[in-house]
């Protein structure tokens, strides 16, 4: 059998490396800055100036703490198919939650005071520092793969339609350290939608396979029809040192928060809950109100001179107003700035818009690529009718076609639609399947926390950019 290297050992060990530097360097600054910086002519010191010891002890006694709360965050897991953003608020919620046992130890320490102000400056500081770091290190980490170092094999099986995908991102995406060798069919067939891959045989030579090349990881990609075929792999693999992962079918992904309640001995299994609870839906209306407030303050001098290009440009109204569907499949009317022609649907009927589209005006082209012609939806937000994030809202005409042709798709009703949303910034934009995007809002609602929301809007921002996939 092939002898394999360990590939996961070296990015985790300098991420360790990298974390305790940053934590313990802005301890370090911390205590520079409170006691010997001209920070004291704004604050000053009025208890004295603490030994630089008793803070670098109590550094290294917390130490150990945050690293603990980092692995068990899962922040030392090794290829971590993320962004920086996913990466940030992981790093603010670890490191508050360091901060509490922190100042816990702290309260139980009589023998020394300790500045709370010191304190509250670490929070801050450290945040920055091991965001710098982590920024570097993930920026190295890609470097690192793409060099081709401790590149992971990886080998598809089966042949659901989501092979074609996994395949292709593994070849556009060589700083996340996987490289797709090929695939095996079920029947040893060229799959159709597979042609750009290597075809390796049939499922069952692949046990052959395994004794002679390095394979990492398998990802199996069995229809349901295939399922019975699993087991019987997963037998004749056994012995070989290999990750298996499997796409699970989206009802599995669906119910893989199986409920229990009990009612009178009588024992009821929860397939679908709401959406949100009472206080999440608050706190999400909450979050939007000020958000989108906030925005449209900022941005409401760019919001006039657009509305004076697009009157400038072509006749018509500023603003274009379109029936979607939204939340408990309601009607209602969103609001956009107007980037087509007028009666653009008239010989067409209700289409959407394509690549280079004849129907756009010059200046909704730009609008359209950067997105700004959605901005007055904040408007809607602050109405009600839509969110922040969530669900792109579809017209009437397609959702009849859709919940016809897409299993689960009227769940996405469940919640408002958003301006922006997860599979958007998912790289399911313009064109991109409707199947596909389904899956992603589905997820989404879900896994719905305003952390996720948070993160979508970050990603929004790079997306709007940086996308070629806007028209």
């Amino acid at each position: 059998m092939h002898q394999k290297k360990q590939k996961d050992f070296f990015i985790p060990l300098l991420k360790v490396a990298g974390d305790a530097l940053a934590m313990e360097s802005s301890f370090i600054f911390c205590y520079w800055l409170r006691f010997y910086s001209s920070f004291t002519a704004y604050v000053p010191v009025t208890f004295g100036f603490p030994p630089f010891e008793a803070y670098l002890f109590s550094s290294l006694c917390v130490l150990p703490v945050w690293i603990f709360l980092f692995l068990h965050g899962g922040m030392y897991s090794p290829r971590r198919i993320l962004y920086f953003s996913d990466e940030f608020f992981s790093i603010i919620r670890l490191v508050l939650i360091g901060m509490v046992f922190i100042l816990a130890g702290t309260f139980f320490y009589r023998s020394f005071s300790y500045s709370r102000i010191v304190f509250s400056l670490i929070t801050i500081v450290s945040i920055i520092f091991v965001s710098f770091e982590r920024y570097l290190l993930l920026h190295f980490e890609y470097f690192w793969y793409t060099k081709g170092r401790d590149v992971k094999n990886v080998v598809i099986v089966g042949s659901h339609p989501a092979a074609f995908r996994l395949f292709s991102f593994f070849h556009q995406h060589k700083k996340f350290g996987y490289h797709a060798i090929g695939y095996f069919s079920v029947f040893g067939k060229q799959s159709p939608g597979m042609r750009e891959a290597s075809l390796l045989g049939s499922f069952r030579s692949l046990p052959n396979f395994l004794e002679t090349h390095p394979v990492d990881v398998l990802l199996l990609t069995f229809s349901k029809s295939e399922h019975p075929l699993l087991s019987q792999l997963v037998r004749e693999c056994q012995g070989f040192d290999v990750e298996m992962m499997m796409i699970p079918d989206i009802l599995e992904v669906m119910t893989s928060n199986v409920r229990i309640k009990h009612f009178d001995n009588i024992l009821l299994l929860g397939i679908k809950t709401p959406a949100f609870s009472a206080w999440n839906a608050i706190v999400k209306r909450l979050f939007d109100i000020v958000f989108a407030s906030l925005l449209f303050l900022c941005i409401s001098p760019f919001f006039l001179l657009i509305m004076i290009l697009v009157k400038l440009d072509s006749r018509g109204p500023v603003f274009y107003y379109q029936e979607r569907v939204g939340l408990d499949a309601r009607p209602f009317k969103v609001m956009k700035f107007r980037s087509m022609k007028v009666d653009a649907e008239q010989r067409t009927g209700p289409v959407w818009a394509v690549k280079n589209d004849l129907r756009t005006t010059r200046a909704g082209k730009f609008l359209r690529r950067f997105s700004l012609d959605e901005l007055p939806q904040l408007i809607n937000v602050l109405h009600g009718e839509m969110s922040i994030v969530g669900p792109r809202p579809e017209r009437s005409h397609f959702v009849e076609k859709f919940k016809k042709e897409i299993p689960n798709y009227l769940d996405r009703h469940r919640v408002k639609s958003g301006m922006t949303g997860w599979a958007q910034v998912s790289g399911l934009r313009g064109n991109a399947p409707i199947s596909e995007r389904t899956k992603y809002d589905l997820y989404y609602i879900e896994n719905w926390s305003l952390v996720f929301d948070l993160k979508i809007i970050l990603k929004t921002i790079h997306a709007v950019m940086f996308g070629a996939d806007a028209y």
